[in-house]
């Protein structure tokens, strides 16, 4: 059972979805990263620039750009007619949020606090602030939704490449990352050591 909140942990996860909200939802920002030129939409071939700068392998690159982009495409462009593009437009990407997640981004995209700290308070078992590949996976089974098989595949995924790109020598899967990743600025920094590595080779 997910634990209670407080009253004051209500306003603090208020405060910090205001905060976040001024300059675009803590989704809208991990997101971001993937717009190339930042003219707000996301093009496949830029989905797959951002898993190669990140570190992402060719193959993976290309089947994630391709899978992400036509399942995200039409939910973020409501109204308007089909894309063999298949664009993904920023603004509207709380639109194309799945069922079966964990409840950290709200349905407008925001971040929620205390469901990020639900993460550790009801999985981290090893240790308080890292997840194992055996709790992960007991919170993807945790989340599910009865029958909501996409959003089960669309979980899986999206934890196991983080996990694969970003455990640590012991197999865990930091707090500190799990954060940067709702924001996008673990993008940010996983580019910039890959590129340090690379200049350094």
């Amino acid at each position: 059972m997910a634990p209670s909140s407080s009253s004051s942990s209500s306003d603090d996860d208020h405060e910090n979805l205001q905060r976040l909200g001024d300059d675009g939802s803590a989704l809208q920002k991990h997101v971001a990263f993937f717009d190339q030129n930042k003219d707000g939409i996301v093009y496949p071939w830029e989905t797959y620039r951002g898993f190669r700068a990140i570190g992402c392998g060719i193959l993976l690159s290309s089947v994630s750009a391709i899978l992400i982009n036509l399942a995200l495409s039409r939910k973020t462009r409501p109204g308007k007619f089909p894309s063999l593009l298949f664009p993904i437009e920023v603004k509207n990407i709380h639109m194309a949020k799945h069922g079966s997640d964990s409840g950290v981004y709200d349905n407008e995209g925001r971040f929620v606090p205390s469901k990020f700290e639900e993460i550790f308070t009801e999985h981290a078992r090893s240790t308080s602030n890292a997840l194992t590949s055996e709790e992960l996976m007991a919170m993807l089974k945790y989340n599910r939704v009865p029958k909501d098989y996409s959003g089960w595949v669309a979980s899986w995924t999206e934890w196991k490449i983080l996990y694969f790109l970003c455990k640590d020598k012991s197999g865990l899967l930091h707090k500190a990352t799990i954060r940067a990743v709702y924001d996008g600025s673990l993008f940010e920094r996983m580019q910039e050591d890959r590129a340090s590595a690379q200049k350094k080779s």
